[in-house]
């Protein structure tokens, strides 16, 4: 009852906040193209603000392929809101100092939009390979390892997607996958055969939750993977061939994961691998012994000028970071969140070479 009200607060609050956003567009928009703002203007304008709110609550209650394709729509369009939202203020700033056409303004903010959107819609769904190598101490031999972060699996990724991550992994021939967080996108009730795809990876998989997991409810989240081939991982370490594995859940806690580190037996001089969904704490890692930490949860911004304030939020937002030795990777996420789009990030897939340090 209680996340059932919390999410109701989120949806009503988030209607508010778009509905004002889609008010200034529309009105923007209008004025500058010279276009009546009539009733029809403010029906399109309400039904515009209202379209992901709805579609929202419609894919949790009945969600079938007429609903995703209209759940996919509302959330491109809420992107495509923001970018004429971010034009519109830049036309407003540029006209204090410059006299612009009005028409002509509405005109080419029309056309960026529309080339900007098509791109970062296009770009969504592409997947780019990043490749990199991470010398460990005390390793023994070379691995190979696969990390996937931030799938999302929903409403605009479904069982199709997941079919083509497990396929494209599968050709990686890694020893192992890592997935640090967000499996889940939380946009639709989960099922367990949008994830049978996982049971034909032909290596082990470690999982731990994202914060898209506990927003949904582990307990359902546990109940559609319980019987797939991943290994859940909750505050726990194990071993896979000379590695330490450790996996610590998502909680959005001051130092959460140096408490939890603190109660493993981290063996400092076998090579450790930290599965964490958070970019944080890479400090509390290294005290902790830890040689290499995958996070994800950032996208890189997923889109630009999303980018600034989320690197504001995370200091470490995408790519490889050292500390003392202790090594931090973090993903730009294999799936897309809220807006199918993705400007100045990709959609990525990591192969990671481990091998053993060298003196």
């Amino acid at each position: 009852m209680r996340r059932i009200l919390q999410y109701t607060m989120f949806i009503s609050l988030f209607f508010v906040g778009f509905l004002v956003l889609n008010y200034y567009v529309f009105m923007g928009m209008s004025f500058l193209l010279g276009l009546p703002m009539d009733t029809g203007f403010y029906i399109v304008m309400i039904i515009a603000a209202i379209s992901y709110p709805v579609a929202t609550l419609i894919e949790r209650t009945v969600s079938n392929n007429i609903t995703r394709v209209f759940y996919t729509a509302a959330s491109a369009w809420m992107g495509i809101s923001f970018y004429l939202l971010f034009l519109l203020i830049i036309y407003l700033i540029i006209s204090w100092f410059v006299p612009v056409p009005r028409e002509s303004a509405g005109i080419l903010i029309a056309i960026l939009v529309t080339v900007i959107s098509g791109y970062s819609i296009y770009n969504s769904y592409t997947l780019k390979l990043t490749k990199l190598e991470i010398p460990l101490k005390g390793l023994n031999e070379d691995i190979r390892a696969v990390h996937l972060s931030d799938i999302h699996i929903g409403s605009v990724r479904n069982s199709g997607y997941m079919d083509r991550i497990v396929n494209e992994t599968n050709k990686l021939n890694p020893d192992v996958v890592f997935i640090t967080g967000d499996m889940v996108d939380g946009s639709a009730r989960l099922h367990k055969h949008t994830f049978k795809a996982i049971d034909n990876l032909k290596m082990p998989v470690f999982f731990v939750t994202g914060n898209h997991e506990t927003y949904e409810g582990l307990d359902e989240v546990f109940r559609v993977l319980k019987d797939t081939n991943l290994r859940i991982l909750q505050g726990e370490l194990v071993d896979f061939k000379g590695i330490q594995v450790i996996g610590v859940g998502y909680y959005y806690g001051k130092k959460h994961l140096k408490n939890t580190l603190a109660k493993l037996e981290i063996d400092s001089e076998k090579p450790s691998v930290l599965l964490y969904h958070l970019p944080q704490e890479l400090e509390n890692a290294h005290e902790a012994g830890i040689d290499l930490q995958l996070s994800g949860h950032t996208h890189n911004g997923q889109m630009i000028p999303f980018n600034f304030l989320v690197k504001l939020m995370f200091p470490y937002m995408q790519g490889l970071y050292d500390y003392k030795g202790t090594k931090l990777y973090v993903s730009q996420g294999t799936g897309t969140w809220g807006p199918p789009m993705r400007l100045g990030s990709r959609c990525e897939m990591t192969l990671i070479s481990l091998k053993p340090e060298t003196s």
